[in-house]
């Protein structure tokens, strides 16, 4: 679709959230109390499945660790990952564990405000209390960082985030990550990370021209990813026709060498570097068999299709 059709749709549905009415509209779900007894250890492991790292930190211009990441460029504005760190004013260290539940599980700020998709919130809606807990036990040990990170540059309307809870109505998807009755332990567990915290499908997606995965395509791969890059489909079909086995698979995600040494590069070897390379050999072992098992996945794309 042509970029000015996209902003066009864009203004069309931020133009119409303009009214105090949209403004007014309250988002979110309640939040329980959150244990104070997290396990650190086990909340950094979850933040390195979930990308915390390799998305808050821009570790290419030397940046402290959580400090606020690379900023991404989309058709929509430059979006600049937050810093993370626990300095009060221009990290998180004046929240409060239940207001790190709600921005990690709702994609909501202290004060209500929704945030923009490209923080994957939906893909962690799911996580535990106990998973909560532990990150945000994780995220108090983070060195403070007093320095901002730099501010979006998003043009008007699409600046306006009260437009953001008509994109959420659209198009915000449920996680699916419950555990399949009938399905192996490590089958299950490869689904809470795939589908779930380690969101890969936030960039093996396409979307429409309004930024929202398309459901039916799920995992099929996207050619307009932030800067231009491109990622693969990786449906099962795709990926047995790739040559992929789920000893190769899980090696690369613990390596970054493909099959035929190649190695992965970009966005993808990041992902390896600070994520994937960190987690427990089952953990990756889980993930290549739930993404090369045929009943995985329904969104492929009909080059992928059996």
């Amino acid at each position: 679709m042509p970029r000015f059709a996209i902003w066009g749709l864009a203004a069309i549905a931020l133009v119409a959230a303009g009214g105090a009415g949209v403004v007014q509209w309250p988002v979110g779900r309640p939040v329980a109390p959150i244990a104070p007894d997290g396990d650190a250890a086990r909340g950094a492991y979850l933040a390195r499945a979930a990308g915390c790292i390799a998305c808050h930190t821009d570790s290419g211009a030397g940046g402290a660790p959580l400090a606020g990441g690379a900023p991404i460029e989309t058709p929509f504005g430059r979006f600049v990952p937050p810093n993370l760190t626990t300095d009060p004013t221009h990290g998180i260290g004046a929240w409060t564990a239940e207001e790190f539940a709600r921005a990690v599980r709702q994609g909501l700020s202290p004060g209500g405000e929704p945030y923009y998709p490209a923080f994957p919130y939906a893909f962690y809606a799911d996580l535990s209390d106990r998973d909560i807990a532990d990150l945000w036990a994780a995220f108090r040990t983070v060195p403070a960082v007093a320095e901002p990170a730099p501010e979006n540059e998003i043009a008007f309307p699409l600046d306006q985030r009260a437009g953001l809870k008509l994109w959420r109505a659209a198009f915000l998807q449920p996680a699916e990550t419950a555990p399949v009755p009938g399905r192996s332990e490590a089958w299950n567990r490869g689904r809470w990370l795939v589908e779930g915290v380690a969101h890969c499908g936030a960039c093996h997606t396409d979307r429409n021209a309004l930024g929202a995965r398309r459901a039916e395509e799920r995992l099929g791969g996207s050619d307009d990813l932030p800067g231009g890059k491109h990622a693969p489909a990786i449906t099962p079909a795709a990926l047995r026709q790739a040559g992929w086995r789920v000893e190769t698979l899980s090696y690369a995600l613990q390596s970054g060498v493909a099959p035929d040494g190649d190695v992965f590069g970009g966005g993808m070897g990041e992902v390896v570097q600070q994520g994937t390379a960190w987690l427990d050999p089952a953990d990756r072992r889980a993930m290549a068999i739930y993404l090369l098992d045929k009943r995985a996945g329904t969104g492929a794309r009909r080059s992928d299709s059996e």
